[in-house]
């Protein structure tokens, strides 16, 4: 047995010997478009993570991480993923802030906030898109002036995830006046739990309100929590996204498998599945996924993340509409509770959207990749 195998049955064994008791209710529970489904419990398990130090796996060992290999991440996501697990509650401070201020932040940055992300005692929502700047993020006009020893921040965000929920928020502000586009900006980190930061629950199609307004009336936060160089935000803005699709890739593709084997299984049962034109298209729905996995094997290292995103939240939002197709009327028809099926094809209609819209993402991909023109910008 090859050491990553040894890793693997390590994994498999732990998750089964621990998933048990109170925490085997939480199979299947939370993650996009259900992170209302029990959350307390879900972090209690977390924290039951953390200190079996399954947490922060690919963070240095000095910085409280396991210093996994990117192979070993891959294989602990699978892992996660096959079991069912619980979708995780501390996404934003483990595996987006955690490495960005491991990468960029100060030594007293580090010490103060990287501890309580391990342990999940501390969870952070992201503080990007505004209502006049959504997938185009240097256009933020939320800013953020010098008074004292604080940061005095005014303006909103939108579509902030979790962030009813979260002490603290890195958001990017701009803190130069007068300043345009990527100039000017800087990566604050800010507390939630003062007078100056309103939030608002935005109801979905689905009935959850994951999503988020955040306004900031005189906000503030600490002088030294500036992430970088002041100035310097689109930067480490940037280097937060290269952190958004890594090796958790993975494991979400093994829900996908699982959400079309249990599509597949229902056609089965239904007597859809003898119509030769829908078994083609959950064929071709398989045969995309297998696609989409070797893609991220080959881009594991973070290249080709446009490509990554553009690839999954297409397909899933597929999924969603062959969903509809093979409930046929029974998926117009609701008691007042969405079927499983209902909720996935209403909630992936904003896969397309959240985390990088795909136009953006195609032009992203048309200028850094294909070399074309930049697309003209008023």
């Amino acid at each position: 047995m090859t050491p990553l195998e040894e890793f693997r049955a390590t994994v498999r064994e732990w998750l089964a010997d621990n998933l048990s008791g109170d925490f085997a209710a939480l199979r299947g529970l939370g993650g996009p478009g259900r992170e209302h489904e029990a959350h307390d419990e879900r972090i209690e398990w977390d924290r039951h993570l953390a200190a079996a130090g399954w947490t922060c796996l690919g963070w240095p060992v000095e910085h409280g991480g396991r210093g996994a290999s990117i192979d070993e991440r891959v294989v602990f996501h699978e892992e996660y993923a096959r079991t069912a697990a619980p979708a995780r509650v501390s996404h934003f401070g483990e595996e987006l802030l955690g490495p960005t201020l491991i990468a960029l932040g100060t030594a007293e940055q580090r010490k103060r906030f990287l501890p309580p992300i391990k342990q999940v005692t501390e969870l952070w929502c992201q503080g990007y898109s505004e209502p006049g700047a959504g997938s185009d993020l240097a256009s933020v006009s939320t800013s953020a002036v010098r008074d004292g020893d604080e940061w005095v921040i005014t303006g909103q965000k939108v579509w902030t995830s979790l962030a009813h929920l979260a002490q603290w928020c890195f958001a990017v502000v701009r803190t130069e006046p007068g300043s345009t586009r990527h100039a000017g900006l800087s990566y604050l980190l800010v507390p939630m739990d003062q007078p100056g930061v309103e939030v608002r629950p935005i109801e979905q199609l689905t009935g959850g309100s994951e999503f988020n307004e955040v306004f900031f009336t005189g906000a503030r936060t600490a002088e030294d929590l500036v992430v970088g160089e002041v100035g310097d935000g689109w930067r480490v803005a940037m280097t937060t996204l290269g952190f958004e699709r890594g090796a958790a890739t993975l494991g979400q593709q093994v829900g996908f498998r699982r959400e079309l084997d249990a599509l597949v299984a229902l056609a089965r049962d239904t007597g859809v599945l003898d119509d030769p034109v829908m078994r083609e298209k959950l064929t071709r729905a398989r045969i995309g996924l297998d696609v989409m996995r070797w893609h991220a094997l080959r881009t594991i290292d973070g290249q080709g993340a446009s490509v990554t995103k553009l690839v999954w939240a297409t397909w899933h939002r597929g999924l969603g509409e062959l969903a509809m197709e093979v409930l046929g009327a029974a998926g117009m028809a609701t008691d007042g509770e969405l079927s499983e099926w209902q909720r996935l094809f209403l909630f992936t209609r904003a896969d397309t959207i959240y985390g990088g819209a795909n136009e953006i993402q195609r032009n992203i991909i048309a200028e850094r990749v294909l070399g074309l023109p930049r697309e003209a910008r008023g």
